[in-house]
């Protein structure tokens, strides 16, 4: 039988099993499957026991332990009157055992086949301990690098996190979910989260519908429609209604308009924060709000199990609800092939070799660290003139920090620090003179950094590693000063007085502020938080083994009284530009108080980042050049080709990361100054020329207007095609409706 035709009876095969198994279920069996419960910790089995058997529990989150999990998928199975195998939900964020950079780092190599790469790799080994269901990827925008959060983003654009969201999608979830080593993902948190007031976790979010249908929920939408299975409701309310009980997201957009047939699920123990909210004022109100929202399981909360048969009772929840709520888990369970397939047989995974996990950890981390300065061309340092290197800073040979946030089951045994990376790589050549100067990324106490001077003196070049800890991202941690931490900017400073080149390696889980420091620094690496194999990706790009060819998913403010900065923003009718931005250094004193002239600006800050998004540095330089349109129109529904010339002017074989940009010049409703439309990873041998060619539909134009339906309107657009969100070389083209003479709109 042909995969097409396959495809085509499976959904009808599927739906008859759930259809019959539903019609056999008590209430008691309905609501089980509805509820899920942690299950950490040696006794679990023992604890769980008696609720698995009489099916009072449809899935187990945080246990880990394959022999655990098949016991408890054993009773499920074997021992249940129905025999309902558990989903066994695991937070598989950026890796299992093996780490790769967080996802805020893989977004930065902007090439989807890493990134599913990762994914894949985390799917076998997390499928080889039981987990069957992985909550991720997160598909919030995010704007705001105070929110702790966005360590686990892949940042501020909808077309990149689109492109990268189903990436992952596919990584976790394979060509058939019901292959062994593939896991259901959960796209996540819908909808909204990142854009929670000031960057504080779980605060309100306020965005215009407008907005979320233009920005936020376009990486949703796409993730769904390439099959991902489940969806998790945020934490946040919106606008007002906290998602775990907003009808307008779960009900209308999700289920009505998009058409999705996988679950729902809540946030841990969301359901009942529905009270704390203010929303409701009991758990069974929270119950029934969430129920009727849409909300299909309760994550380790015991609200549905406690509260939804009363309310079934009293008639306030139909039991068409609970039903379709059941449907759509089981759903997802067959899909999974768990009723054929419930063990972890370690046998029958198609595991990789420790060898090519490490390849493609290694990878990801070499492909997602982004070059943001190199004065001079001090990097890469040559091996052969190069005598002494002084690596100096807390994360230099910290194999926990350096794997970054939410790693559960991450093993920092298996890391290699930034430190080992580079005596592996140069051996006795080189001599390396380690200082660690600060007990932490927060340490205040400056008592080592004599040393550290003393060392930077005594060598040609300094490493400084700098950055967070892990533990200073992810959930719940924000912050409201994004610049170094501690005394590190004092350790820069005193290092810089040693008169020697200086190279900043720093890892975080966010973008940070580095105005104070970045004058002192002769060239920066961002690495992110890098990941298992963090340590040799840093070697090879510090001594030129391969070229950094990162770019960066979001935008580096200079002051955090730009947050949110972003280079998607409207024009608005007042547009900064150099030659009409005022800064505070140029009013004169006792100027007259006008506006007259003025502009967009903060006058202490200017209106510009520190870095754009999609900048990136290379040990090369490229030069685009021959911007060509397949025609000056494009007519609705069709597809215009963009076609550019790049070149390698350099000396260097390198990567580059070619970037599609449009303007809508007039808009039913404002739009962005430009938004990213295409992007092409491309390799080129020194002096090597090459033509990149992007294909732009009419759709692609789309947006919500006025009336927040989709449209696609025409009339007059810019492009541009570089190497950043700062692209200059450009060109124009009209949009023109189908079948016109395409004079005008």
């Amino acid at each position: 039988m042909s995969n097409a035709v396959a495809a085509t009876i499976q959904p009808s095969a599927v739906e008859k099993r759930v259809a019959d198994l539903l019609g056999r279920m008590t209430l008691a069996e309905k609501l089980g499957q509805m509820n899920q419960v942690s299950a950490e910790g040696p006794g679990a089995v023992e604890a769980l026991r008696k609720a698995v058997c009489e099916g009072r529990i449809g899935s187990v989150i945080n246990q880990v332990d394959p022999s655990f999990v098949n016991e408890l998928q054993r009773i499920a199975v074997e021992d249940s009157r129905l025999g309902i195998p558990l989903l066994i939900g695991r937070d598989v964020i950026h890796g299992f055992r093996t780490v790769m950079p967080i996802p805020l780092g893989q977004a930065a190599t902007w090439n989807p086949d890493v990134v599913h790469a990762g994914a894949r790799v985390a799917a076998l080994e997390a499928a080889a301990a039981g987990v069957n269901w992985t909550f991720a990827p997160m598909l919030d925008i995010s704007r705001d690098p105070r929110w702790g959060r966005i360590a686990e983003s892949l940042g501020e654009d909808p077309f990149l996190t689109s492109r990268l969201g189903t990436a992952m999608v596919a990584g976790f979830q394979g060509a058939d979910l019901s292959v062994p080593g593939c896991i259901a993902a959960c796209v996540k948190h819908f909808a909204g989260y990142g854009a929670s007031e000031s960057g504080r976790d779980y605060a309100t979010t306020n965005i215009p519908e407008n907005e979320l249908r233009n920005v936020y929920l376009p990486p949703f939408r796409a993730a769904l429609d390439a099959g991902a299975a489940t969806v998790m409701a945020s934490f946040s309310d919106l606008n007002g209604v906290p998602a775990t009980a907003n009808r307008f997201l779960m009900r209308d957009i999700l289920r009505e308009e998009w058409g999705f047939g996988g679950f729902v699920v809540s946030d841990w123990d969301s359901i009942r924060q529905l009270a704390v909210h203010g929303l409701t004022a009991s758990d069974r109100d929270s119950a029934f709000e969430a129920v009727l929202a849409g909300v299909d399981m309760d994550m380790a909360g015991g609200v549905y199990a406690a509260q939804l048969s009363a309310l079934i009772e009293d008639g306030r929840v139909p039991m068409e609800v609970i039903d379709a709520a059941v449907a759509s888990i089981l759903r997802v369970k067959f899909r999974l092939g768990l009723f054929d397939r419930s063990y972890a047989e370690l046998q029958r995974y198609p595991s990789p070799s420790e060898d090519d996990k490490r390849r493609v950890a290694h990878e990801a981390a070499r492909q997602g660290i982004v070059l943001l300065k190199n004065d001079r061309g001090l990097l890469p340092l040559s091996p052969e003139k190069t005598r002494s290197i002084a690596v100096i800073g807390p994360l230099a040979d910290d194999p926990y920090e350096q794997l970054g946030t939410w790693i559960f089951d991450g093993d920092p045994a298996l890391s290699v620090t930034g430190l080992q990376g580079i005596r592996d790589l140069v051996g006795n050549e080189i001599e390396v003179h380690h200082v660690r100067a600060l007990e932490t990324s927060r340490s205040r106490s400056t008592k080592s950094f004599d040393g550290a001077v003393q060392a930077a003196r005594a060598s040609d070049v300094v490493l400084l590693f700098l950055g967070e800890e892990s533990i200073l991202s992810g959930e719940a941690h924000s912050r409201a000063d994004i610049g170094l931490p501690g005394a590190q900017a004092e350790l820069v400073r005193r290092v810089h007085e040693a008169d020697k080149p200086v190279v900043a390696i720093i890892m975080a889980g966010r973008p940070l502020v580095l105005t104070e420091v970045i004058d002192d620094l002769d060239a920066v690496l961002f690495a992110w938080h890098p990941g298992t194999m963090g340590g040799t990706a840093l070697a090879d790009l510090l001594f030129g083994v391969e070229s950094p060819s990162g770019k960066l998913p979001v935008t580096f403010p200079r002051a955090v009284g730009q947050i949110p900065i972003y280079y998607n923003q409207k024009h608005g009718g007042k547009p900064p530009s150099p030659d009409t931005a005022i800064l505070i250094d140029d009013i004169p004193v006792r100027a007259p108080q006008t506006s007259i002239g003025n502009t967009s600006c903060h006058l202490d800050a200017g209106y510009r980042p520190l870095f754009p998004f999609g900048h990136g540095l290379s040990y090369t330089t490229f030069g685009y050049s021959n911007l060509r349109l397949s025609s000056p129109q494009l007519r609705s529904g069709e597809a215009l080709a963009v076609s550019v010339e790049i070149t390698n002017t350099g000396r260097i074989a390198a990567d580059e990361v070619a970037q599609l940009y449009v303007r809508d010049l007039v808009g039913n409703v404002t739009r962005p100054v430009r938004e990213l439309k295409g992007f092409q990873r491309v390799r080129l041998a020194p002096g090597e020329k090459t033509t990149v060619t992007f294909r732009l539909d009419s759709g692609d134009l789309a947006f919500y207007g006025r009336d927040n339906t989709l449209m696609t309107e025409p009339g007059d657009f810019q492009l541009w095609v570089g190497g950043s969100s700062e692209a200059e070389l450009r060109a124009a083209f009209r949009l023109v409706r189908a079948g016109t003479g395409g004079t005008s709109p």
